[in-house]
C-alpha cells in the first residue's frame, strides 16, 4: 500500500514536471505570464517572509541539507554492509529519491528557473543583437579603459572607503532606486540582500556571490576585495529580478551600477566588464587586447594584482571540478556558452552602446 502511494506521487509529480517543461517552451508566454505576470509578486512574498533576517536563511538551509545528505549517505552505506537492504526496500528508496529531486525541480522552476526561458533585457529594451566585430571591441575596450582609469583617479583623490556591507546593500537599493525611474521594470522593492556565510567556502569554490530561489535571498561573498563588491551586489539583484541568465543579471546589474551616482560602483562595474571585454578581444586579436590591458592606470593595476593574490592564495584542486559541474548546470538551463556566458554581456553592451551612444 505504502509503495502504491509512492509511485502514484511520484507519477503526479512527472506529470507537473512535463507541464513546466512545456510551458517553459514558449518564450512569449514566460516573459508574458510568468516573467512579468507571476513572478514578481511571488519573488516580493519570499523576500518579505526572510529579508527582514540579519542572517541568510538560505545559507542555514543548504548547511543543512548538506549535513542531511552526508548521514543519509553514510547511513545508507552502513545498511548495505551489514546486508540490512532488500531489494524492495532499495527500490522504495529510489522511487522516494526519484520523488524529491521531481518535487525540487518542479519548486526551483516555479519559484524562479522558468525565468531562464524568458525573452529578457535584450527584447525589453529591443536591443539588435548581433554578432560583434573586432572593431567593436576595441571601441568597447577603449571605452572601458577610460571609464575604469576615470573612476579610479576620483575615487584617489577623494580618499574614498569601501562601506561596510550594511551600507553597502543600501547603496545597492539607491542605484536600483534610480534605475527604476528609468526603466520602471527594473524596480527593486523589498530588499533582501546578505552577506553569506559560506564566503570563505565560496572563495575555493570560486562563488563571489548567489541567488537562492528557494528563499528569495541573495547572498554576496564578502570575503572578497572590495572593490569587486558592489558590481556583485548588483548583479545578484537582477536574478533577484527575475534575470535568470548569467549574461543579462551581468546586464541589469551594469544598468543599475552605471546609474548610481556612487564612484565607488561605476568603479567596480567598469573593471569588470573591462575583464569580459577584454577577454572576448583577447580570442580575437590578442596583442589588441594586451595594449588595452596596458593602457590601464598603475592603480587600477595594483588592484588587478590585489585580485589575483587573492585568486592564488585561494587555489585548489576542487574549483575544476566545481566550475565544470557548474558550466554543465548553465548548459543545461539556456546558456550553451556554460561558465563563459558570463563574459556574453559584451554583446549586450555593444548593442546598448549602438542603441543609445553610451556605455
Amino acid at each position: 500500500m505504502r509503495h502504491k502511494k509512492l509511485l502514484m506521487i511520484t507519477g503526479a509529480l512527472l506529470l507537473l514536471a512535463l507541464l513546466v517543461k512545456w510551458y517553459s517552451a514558449s518564450a512569449s508566454r514566460v516573459e508574458g505570464g510568468y516573467s512579468n505576470g507571476f513572478y514578481p509578486p511571488f519573488a516580493r512574498f519570499f523576500r518579505g517572509i526572510f529579508g527582514w533576517l540579519p542572517f541568510s536563511f538560505g545559507d542555514i538551509l543548504y548547511g543543512l541539507l548538506v549535513l542531511f545528505v552526508i548521514w543519509r549517505l553514510v547511513r545508507g552505506v552502513i545498511r548495505l554492509f551489514r546486508k540490512r537492504v532488500s531489494w524492495k526496500a532499495f527500490g522504495l528508496g529510489c522511487l522516494k529519491m526519484l520523488a524529491i529531486i521531481l518535487a525540487v525541480y518542479i519548486y526551483f522552476n516555479i519559484s524562479w528557473g522558468i525565468n531562464y526561458n524568458r525573452k529578457g533585457i535584450a527584447d525589453q529594451l529591443n536591443l539588435q543583437m548581433q554578432q560583434y566585430s573586432n572593431a567593436d571591441l576595441q571601441n568597447l575596450n577603449g571605452m572601458l579603459v577610460e571609464k575604469v582609469n576615470a573612476a579610479k583617479a576620483s575615487l584617489v583623490n577623494s580618499n574614498a572607503v569601501y562601506p561596510t556591507s550594511k551600507a553597502l546593500f543600501a547603496r545597492v537599493r539607491s542605484a536600483y532606486a534610480k534605475l527604476d525611474s528609468i526603466y520602471p521594470f527594473l524596480q527593486y522593492h523589498t530588499v533582501s540582500l546578505k552577506p553569506s556565510m559560506w564566503g570563505w567556502l565560496g572563495n575555493y569554490t570560486g562563488f563571489t556571490g548567489y541567488y537562492n530561489p528557494f528563499t528569495g535571498e541573495a547572498q554576496v561573498n564578502t570575503t572578497v576585495p572590495k572593490f569587486l563588491q558592489p558590481y556583485i551586489c548588483c548583479h545578484e539583484v537582477g536574478h533577484q529580478l527575475g534575470y535568470a541568465k548569467e549574461m543579462e543579471a551581468n546586464f541589469v546589474g551594469y544598468l543599475a551600477a552605471a546609474a548610481s551616482d556612487d564612484t565607488l560602483f561605476h568603479y567596480s562595474v567598469y573593471l569588470d566588464l573591462f575583464f569580459y571585454s577584454n577577454r572576448n578581444l583577447y580570442s580575437l586579436d590578442s596583442v589588441a587586447a594586451r595594449s588595452y590591458s596596458k593602457q590601464l592606470s598603475p592603480a587600477v593595476k595594483a588592484d588587478i594584482a590585489e585580485w589575483k593574490a587573492f585568486a592564488r592564495r585561494h587555489k585548489n584542486p576542487i574549483e575544476p571540478v566545481i566550475r565544470w559541474i557548474y558550466g554543465k548546470y548553465l548548459q543545461s538551463n539556456q546558456q550553451p556558452q556554460g561558465v563563459l556566458a558570463y563574459d556574453e554581456v559584451t554583446s549586450f553592451l555593444i548593442a546598448y552602446y549602438k542603441k543609445f551612444g553610451k556605455i
